[in-house]
């Protein structure tokens, strides 16, 4: 019987067969082995064993007995279901043996710091990390995937563990999968639609609102990174640093922590993410804080990186991530998207001064280099920027549309927003109630028919208009053509028990608005509001 000692912990090789008449003398090794070796803790592998019986069910409990820690791993299928049939797994550990996998020849469709992701064939694919601990990896991604699929994040969940090598992989069931890195990189020409699908994705991982306890908090990973490099920098702009990162609020925000377009897959026309190990719960400029940095900040200094990990150039990336954060934030007024970019690269030069000081210990003349390069740029941003965050009232204000889920639930955010422009212009308090009666009014109504019994998403976009000064706000779905306009007004000269129910919505928003125009446009329903608020 093979055995290896190792700080008093001892492991043990089980033959490939225990039964009745077998199991006495295979118990008297195992003790000889015990009695030699006095060890603390006692492991048995079960790579060999093919059989098992009551007889030897009956050792592992007199084992259990006196090592109540006992693990038993690379248990093979068959023994496996017996030991859990007959409750051995849940009175102590029991690990399956791994399938074997080799992923020589297979592509690489997309890798980060901690793994790549390889396709096996059309259908599946195998994310493998290259630490030799990748388990412990792998099950705690596991566990935040399905966290992330019961919050409502559209997420692949591994169906299976491997062996690769000396490492661990996850399997992943992906028919016909193409990251959104391959799309940019082969078909430039979709830019806007991965633009959409990634920044719509995005804004559903960010309204998600994490329960208490269950991730752990981005801002105390984000203060770690600045107290460990802030010594770099002048006292006075290493201090203002430190203090607006503590101002930033601390919220239940789902973070994904490594969103970039390698981490995105279009499967059979389904948009998932397939990396779920970074999740955390804070302020969004956090995760724009990571994500200027998979397109910009690492390569920076050298832009050879993006294309290595990305796999298309600096300029798609640089394009890519200004057409992403112009559409997150839902505006086109350059200073206020300047002026969060500006907070967003505050957080990501100090993440990475720190990753480069910590995985490079700045050995090499690039290292140096790169780090001053981060240092200047910071250094600089920290002069103009007085704080580190934005409010989600003030990104409104400075966008000019909403993409919002189509759900009666969301009309208090829908009036915020509506209400953030009006206040911006001072919109006369008369004509703000009549706006938001008539919007109130077509949003509640293309929640309930628009999609129904399905749900689907609602655009809200507000324009303002001078001479004279009139407000115009136009909703676009994609649900069941319908318009509203030509439907008869209904009779309000008829007595109450004579009035048909229904109808009244449309007719006061008719009343109150000085124009209303529908069309149906590329599977569009487009129903636009205007009101002049002043000459």
């Amino acid at each position: 019987m093979d055995s290896a000692n190792t700080d008093n912990a001892l492991t043990l090789s089980l033959p490939s067969r225990i039964d009745s008449n077998s199991a006495q003398l295979e118990e008297e090794k195992l003790r000889a082995e015990l009695n030699a070796a006095k060890p603390s803790s006692l492991i048995l592998d079960a790579s060999k064993l093919e059989y098992i019986s009551s007889a030897g069910l009956r050792i592992l409990l007199r084992l259990r007995k006196d090592f109540p820690e006992l693990r038993i791993q690379n248990v093979c299928s068959e023994v496996y279901e017996i030991l859990e049939m007959t409750g051995f797994t849940d009175m102590m550990s029991v690990e399956k043996a791994f399938r074997v996998l080799s992923v020589d020849g297979c592509d690489i469709l997309g890798q980060g710091a901690n793994a790549k992701v390889y396709r096996l064939d059309d259908d599946t694919v195998v994310k493998v990390y290259k630490s030799s601990e990748g388990l412990d990896e792998i099950t705690h991604e596991r566990e935040n995937a399905r966290l992330a699929l019961i919050l409502g994040v559209p997420t692949a969940i591994s169906y299976d563990v491997v062996r690769v090598g000396s490492s661990f992989g996850s399997v992943f069931e992906l028919l016909n999968a193409h990251s959104f890195s391959k799309i940019l990189a082969d078909e430039p020409e979709r830019m806007d639609w991965c633009v959409k699908e990634y920044v719509d994705m995005l804004h559903t991982i960010h309204s998600i609102s994490v329960p208490d306890g269950k991730l752990p908090a981005v801002k105390d990973e984000a203060l770690g990174d600045i107290k460990r490099m802030m010594h770099l920098l002048p006292t006075c702009a290493a201090e203002k640093l430190l203090r607006m990162a503590e101002e930033i609020p601390n919220t239940n925000c789902l973070i994904h922590g490594d969103y970039h377009t390698q981490n995105i897959v279009l499967a059979s026309g389904e948009v998932l993410l397939i990396d779920m190990d970074k999740l955390s719960v804070g302020h969004p400029v956090f995760e724009l804080a990571r994500i200027f940095n998979a397109y910009v900040g690492f390569s920076e200094y050298d832009p050879a990186i993006v294309l290595k990990f990305q796999g298309f150039s600096q300029i798609t990336a640089d394009e890519f991530w200004k057409r992403s954060l112009r559409a997150y934030l839902g505006s086109n007024d350059e200073a206020f998207i300047s002026s969060v970019e500006d907070k967003v690269r505050c957080i990501a030069y100090s993440d990475l001064i720190d990753w480069r000081i910590r995985h490079t210990a700045l050995k090499s003349d690039d290292d140096v280099a790169t780090v001053e390069l981060y240092k200047r740029e910071l250094i600089e941003l920290l002069e103009r920027v007085d704080s580190l965050y934005f409010e989600e009232s003030e990104a409104q204000a400075h966008a000019d549309e909403l993409d919002i889920e189509a759900d009666a639930a969301n009309l208090q955010k829908v009036l915020a927003f509506v209400g953030s422009h009006l206040e911006a212009i001072s919109c006369p308090m008369k004509a703000r109630m009549q706006i938001e009666v008539a919007v109130e009014e077509v949003f509640v109504n293309i929640a309930s028919y628009a999609y129904a019994p399905e749900n689907g998403r609602t655009v809200v976009r507000i324009e303002v208009s001078d001479s004279p000064i009139t407000v115009s706000i136009t909703f676009i779905d994609h649900g069941i053509p319908y318009d509203p306009l030509a439907k008869p007004d209904p009779d309000v000269t008829l007595a109450v028990e004579r009035r048909q129910i229904g109808g009244l919505g449309i007719f006061m928003t008719k009343q109150l608005m000085d124009d209303i125009v529908y069309e149906y446009n590329d599977g569009r329903n487009i129903l636009t509001l205007k009101k002049q608020i002043g000459g």
